[in-house]
């Protein structure tokens, strides 16, 4: 972030286009719906992952450039949050409930929860820790219905675990920001790459990723889940 201008060398009007970064995840998450209503699930995905991105980009930019006082017109936050529920949960949990993962009613009685947790949690104005953490599980819904398509568990793992995470919304745990939480920053996000690489591959698997792949996806995404906890655990012991 160190090659941006500063503050005062920024013009106001070249910083609109940050807002116009984070909008761009609207038209994505469009092109990501019509992906999944013709039951193409990969390219949904990977259109979700390039959401994802944008999403790690533009945050980083707002901050460096002080864009909520600076253009106090538009709201960054209000505009982060649409396309977040959009991508982060409208979306997975639609792909949940169209696509063969689960039989009825379990698809929609999942799904239904999942846009019902998603929606109370965004609305939570204590929703991050000052050290940059989440609070309860973080309704990263993308990655989560990812995971469990791509690595094709049984039905019943599929429900509990969908059902303990809506249940951790509302747990007072802490679930890391890969960017903001500064302990272990390092190697969390160093897991976080070998994630949407393994990722990548699996979407060109057609969501059916073997051998190394299948074992290096579960491995990190075991890790984002519980690197909190051990946190936590940590904590307690000392």
């Amino acid at each position: 972030m160190t090659d941006f201008p500063s503050d005062k060398e920024a013009p106001e009007p070249a910083l609109f286009l940050i807002h116009v970064l984070t909008a761009s995840g609207a038209p994505i998450a469009l092109v990501a719906l019509l992906a999944g209503a013709r039951g193409n699930w990969a390219e949904m995905f990977a259109w979700l992952g390039l959401a994802l991105v944008v999403d790690g980009i533009d945050g980083p930019l707002a901050r460096r450039f002080n864009i909520a006082e600076r253009l106090p017109r538009w709201s960054g936050a209000s505009l982060d949050f649409v396309i977040d529920y959009a991508t982060y949960v409208f979306l997975p949990a639609f792909a949940l409930s169209a696509s063969s993962m689960l039989s009825s009613p379990w698809n929609w009685i999942c799904g239904g929860l999942i846009v019902f947790t998603g929606a109370l949690y965004f609305a939570d104005n204590g929703m991050k820790t000052p050290e940059g953490a989440f609070k309860g599980f973080p309704a990263v819904w993308n990655m989560v219905i990812f995971g469990l398509m791509a690595l094709s568990p049984s039905e019943s793992f599929t429900i509990v675990f969908i059902l303990f995470c809506c249940l951790l919304t509302f747990a007072p745990m802490k679930f890391i920001h890969p960017v903001r939480v500064k302990r272990w920053r390092v190697l969390t996000l160093s897991v976080t790459a070998i994630w949407f690489v393994s990722a990548g591959f699996a979407v060109v698997d057609d969501m059916a990723p073997t051998g190394w792949d299948a074992w290096v996806l579960t491995a990190s995404s075991l890790y984002l889940f519980g690197v909190s906890f051990v946190h936590q655990l940590i904590d307690r012991l000392r």
